[in-house]
């Protein structure tokens, strides 16, 4: 695949650089097993927050092993601009990776399948050998969605309504430091003479396995949940994807407009507020302790 740079950059300047990315310690008890329905009872946000933890083990392997062969492939006399950053990525989703691992446990113990983790193996299986620059644009694209959905899980209450505080710290933990590094790979690729005609090739690539293999895998844990065809599952699933409670939007529709931010000439992920997950690390300090930076 020919991956080179044939169109211009962001037609803007590049945003300040970022402050270096923390890696933290989460000190939750993972040991004692969540409740069936551990999102506030409600048998279709747990299965959907289910299948997304399910896909995190393997995806997250997929987004270190990108940024480690994008920066051994920079020049060597290059590399250390971008040393410290890929060091704290991988720090953060090793340990996203490792958490999601544990919980993942008690869901197969409770009889969930996961059969969106082979899907991810299998077509890693197919770009092995292919230029970093497609594993980086894989990865960046990834990231514009687990960047978005964890600014409105951040600011939008009622996706983890009801959650038992333990299970909402690690969500909203593994969300802020979504939104802290969702530039890391976009530079990275970049910085690797990354075009755009490829970016948004495989942003369109991304966007169709993340959206239905989400959809596959949560209909699946509601089948082994036996939910599936419960009149009150679907009123709840209609009520978080699409239109919420108080009447306003759900959240299809409210990641609707970031999600089409990415295509834009001049995007930069550092373009989306990070404030609330500033905020939500300062204020959970005794959660999520810096072990290095």
């Amino acid at each position: 695949m020919d991956c080179s740079s044939t169109a211009p950059a962001a037609t803007t300047p590049g945003p300040a650089a970022p402050a270096p990315l923390v890696v933290r310690r989460l000190l939750i008890d993972l040991q004692t097993a969540p409740s069936r329905h551990w999102a506030g009872g409600d048998a279709f946000r747990t299965a959907f927050f289910n299948a997304l933890s399910m896909s995190f083990p393997a995806g997250e392997q997929f987004f270190i092993d990108s940024m480690r062969r994008g920066l051994a492939a920079l020049p060597e006399d290059r590399r250390a601009a971008h040393a410290e950053a890929v060091r704290g990525f991988i720090g953060q989703e090793a340990t996203h990776r490792r958490i999601h691992a544990l919980f993942n446990t008690h869901l197969e113990r409770q009889g969930l399948v996961d059969h969106w983790q082979p899907r991810i193996l299998r077509r890693l299986r197919r770009i092995e050998h292919a230029d970093a620059r497609i594993w980086l644009g894989v990865t960046a694209a990834t990231e514009h969605f687990t960047a978005i959905m964890a600014e409105d899980l951040l600011t939008r209450g009622e996706s983890l309504a009801g959650t038992e505080p333990r299970l909402a710290a690690m969500w909203l933990w593994h969300a802020s430091e979504e939104s802290e590094h969702r530039s890391s790979a976009f530079d990275l690729y970049r910085a690797l003479g990354g075009d755009e005609r490829w970016r948004l090739r495989l942003f369109r690539i991304v966007s169709w396995h993340f959206v239905t293999d989400l959809l596959r895998q949560t209909l699946n844990n509601l089948h082994h949940d036996g939910t599936l065809w419960r009149r009150s599952t679907w009123a709840a699933g209609w009520r978080f994807l699409f239109r919420a409670a108080d009447g306003g939007p759900g959240l299809v529709r409210r990641l609707a407009a970031p999600w089409r931010r990415y295509p834009r000439a001049d995007f930069h992920p550092a373009q989306q507020d990070g404030s609330a997950a500033v905020d939500w690390l300062r204020r959970h300090g005794e959660l999520a302790v810096p072990v290095a930076s």
